[in-house]
């Protein structure tokens, strides 16, 4: 392996690890903020889909996987969140995200909440920063808050630059990111398991 891959993959490995201890302490703190790492030692070394249990997910909060090395993430939006949308709409850089980052956005979340038709308040993003790879925090709290605009309506904060994103991972005007965050492939096995990394088109 070259130093220059073995340098990514510590700083993936990194990544991920600085995500399971922040979700550790946002679940802590909020309550609403659940981690969960559990794709199986033969799918993370072949990089293949992983199954997400999602039955214990509330409204409101989110909940991380491990997917290729990165973090994902699966948000259960409340109305008000998926509400929010509408008011975001003119504030993004990209609202129906035209551009991509590291991979092409499905076809099924070419939509404003950039989901699934049939679960459409499910979120599933990679929690990558599109800027320089750090991980974004939730701030779902609308409202003034510290390094957020007064008219905070929720998402999430990247604390290495200050990038802000909606509550569809879509990035705010001004912002070092240039584009919104990743939606793998994903497709539901039932309504309280997802398959990230394949759907009916097959493996990312």
């Amino acid at each position: 392996m070259s130093i220059e891959k073995q340098a990514d993959q510590n700083r993936r490995s990194l990544l991920v690890a600085t995500c399971v201890a922040g979700g550790t302490v946002g679940l802590a703190a909020t309550g609403a903020f659940v981690s969960t790492f559990q794709p199986s030692e033969r799918a993370k070394g072949a990089g293949g889909p992983i199954e997400a249990d999602i039955s214990d997910l509330k409204p409101g909060a989110m909940k991380i996987f491990e997917w290729r090395g990165k973090p994902v993430w699966v948000v259960k939006r409340t109305p008000e969140m998926m509400a929010s949308l509408n008011q975001t709409q003119a504030e993004v850089v990209d609202p129906k995200s035209d551009k991509t980052y590291q991979m092409s956005l499905p076809d099924y979340c070419k939509n404003q909440h950039r989901s699934r038709e049939e679960h459409k308040e499910i979120l599933v993003v990679v929690g990558i920063c599109t800027h320089l790879g750090c991980s974004p925090g939730q701030k779902f709290q609308p409202g003034p808050q510290p390094s957020l605009p007064d008219d905070w309506h929720g998402g999430f904060l990247c604390p290495c630059h200050g990038s802000t994103f909606d509550f569809a991972a879509r990035v705010y005007r001004n912002k070092p990111a240039p584009v919104n965050l990743d939606v793998p492939p994903h497709m539901y096995l039932s309504d309280s398991k997802i398959l990230i990394g394949k759907d009916e088109k097959g493996e990312a």
